[in-house]
């Protein structure tokens, strides 16, 4: 039977549902800027399009450097305010702008589907991970800025496409209640009208977030370099991230730099194949569109034929497709592992990867078919990618020193423990790890000389929320580390002569 799109979802009902909720965000023509404490409609509106299927959707209206400047500046008069408004106040607001997020929480996540291709499991995951996250923080800042004032300026905020609600929405709104107005730059591949409408139900209960849209580049000197900001939080790749970090080194500012790193998961003296399996096919979650995500797998050579009998079961049972695809109209929607990738040109950019280790001696353990995702028929594939696992990609090629991005696995063969560890940290540095290892000893003998910040013992790692701490070793973070009380803590101030824990210069401790 051929599937259908559920009635209700098209992107002109999430559209006119947005116009509904806020009209002063949202024009008939385009999505409007915010800043100086108005919906500004400037900026030049480039075209979008939805990696769900290719359908037309809105574009982000991208300002100069010169209007970015002035925005900064504007968000630092409403900094100057919002600093003085009373805890109590500041708690009320936050609230009040999470009661809106969650009447609204089914049109979030339908605009995450349409805009950044994720499934709609995940996407309502997304929203209720920012929403119940922030009302923690609400619960607790009390103890937490007890003796700490805001920053003298307002936090700028740059992130990745892949959870603007989670991430880049949940940080602001923690910023906010500690007592800081927030700047942000729309990801600049997708994410612009859900961004745009939570923010707007934001400001509509008077919280002082300002949210602009622009290139990375010509945006920079206005959201990393003015000397109007008191911090610069970035979530993103190592390469813009290295950019970010050289703009702020002579600066002293304090900066939250978050990079990707090629986070990997050993298996040594390994036997529960079967908790295994589930475990691999939950790492396709997103089509490992995340920077927790396991591309990497590092394998025991006398264990490998095990690994194996584990590992393909894992990937063939991966679902993938149109997140929106109905056999019925009244059907729930799927349950899918991942939609497309973020767009077209990172689906060629893998394949073109995949297909040189392959041509220079990779072996190619599995290469999935788009025939066996759920689609519409007729409708545009090109941002869609089947999960794909090469052995032993060659020492050339990206994908045995960087993160894909996507649903591509490499898997390493290693004979002894010492090839097992210089494996696992081939990209100097990583978010996290995992150690698959039946004796409980010599995992956490392994896990001590894995450069992640967290190692899994027999379970994957996540970013984690709320009190746990996250960070990150080597190249896959620089400045201060964030989670429940540090989130708080790197966003206000302290005690004259306070050391924030972090990958500062010369700093190597972590707190307890």
């Amino acid at each position: 039977m051929p599937l259908l799109l559920k009635p209700g979802t098209a992107w002109s009902d999430a559209y006119a549902r947005c116009r509904t909720a806020a009209p002063e965000a949202f024009h008939d023509d385009r999505v409007l800027n915010h800043w100086a404490g108005m919906w500004q409609r400037d900026g030049r509106p480039a075209p979008a399009a939805s990696p769900v299927d290719g359908t037309t959707i809105a574009g982000p209206p991208r300002l100069d450097r010169s209007t970015a400047s002035r925005a900064v500046r504007a968000g630092l008069d409403e900094h100057q305010q919002w600093r003085h408004v009373p805890l109590a106040e500041r708690k009320a607001r936050v609230t009040a702008a999470l009661d809106a997020m969650t009447e609204h929480r089914e049109l979030l996540a339908l605009l995450l589907v349409w805009e950044i291709g994720k499934p709609w499991k995940l996407a309502l995951a997304d929203a209720d991970r920012c929403i119940e996250g922030v009302r923690w923080y609400v619960e607790e800042i009390d103890s937490m800025v007890e003796g700490r004032a805001p920053l003298p300026g307002p936090v700028s905020n740059i992130a990745s496409w892949n959870y603007p609600l989670s991430v880049l929405m949940h940080a602001m709104l923690v910023q906010t209640l500690a007592g800081n107005a927030a700047i942000a730059k729309t990801p600049t591949d997708g994410g612009l009208a859900c961004l745009t409408l939570a923010v707007a139900l934001a400001v509509a209960e008077g919280l002082p977030i300002t949210l602009v849209s622009g290139g990375g580049a010509e945006l920079s000197p206005a959201l990393v370099r003015s000397r109007e900001l008191g911090c610069v939080s970035f979530v993103g790749g190592r390469d813009a991230g290295a950019m970010v970090a050289t703009s702020l080194a002579d600066l002293g500012r304090r900066h939250i730099l978050e990079q990707e790193g090629l986070n990997c998961w050993g298996v040594w003296e390994y036997s529960d194949w079967d908790k295994l399996t589930g475990q691999i096919r939950k790492t396709f979650d997103y089509a490992k569109q995340r920077c927790t995500a396991y591309p990497r797998f590092i394998v025991q050579r006398t264990l490998f034929h095990d690994f194996l009998a584990a590992y393909l079961p894992a990937v063939r049972s991966v679902r993938f497709g149109h997140p929106l695809a109905v056999e019925s109209a009244g059907d729930p929607l799927p349950e899918l592992d991942f939609g497309p990738l973020i767009n077209n040109t990172k689906v060629k950019e893998l394949a073109d990867q995949v297909d040189e280790a392959i041509a220079r001696g990779g072996v190619p353990l599995y290469q999935g078919s788009l025939s066996e995702g759920r689609f519409l028929n007729g409708q545009d594939t090109s941002a869609y990618l089947a999960p794909v696992a090469i052995l032993a990609p060659p020492g050339s090629s990206p994908l045995r020193h960087a993160e894909p991005f996507g649903p591509v696995d490499t898997i390493v063969v290693v004979d002894t423990e010492a090839e097992l560890l210089a494996a696992m940290n081939a990209s100097n540095g990583a978010l996290v790890a995992t150690i698959s290892c039946d004796e409980e000893e010599t995992a956490a003998r392994l896990a001590s000389e894995v450069r992640a910040f967290k190692v899994g013992i027999n379970a994957p790692r996540s970013r984690g929320d709320r009190e746990e701490l996250f960070g990150g070793l080597g190249a896959s973070w620089r400045g201060a580390f964030v989670g429940g009380e540090l989130l708080v803590r790197a966003v206000t101030v302290g005690p004259e002569g306070e050391r924030l824990p972090g990958n500062f210069p010369g700093y190597t401790g972590l707190p307890h």
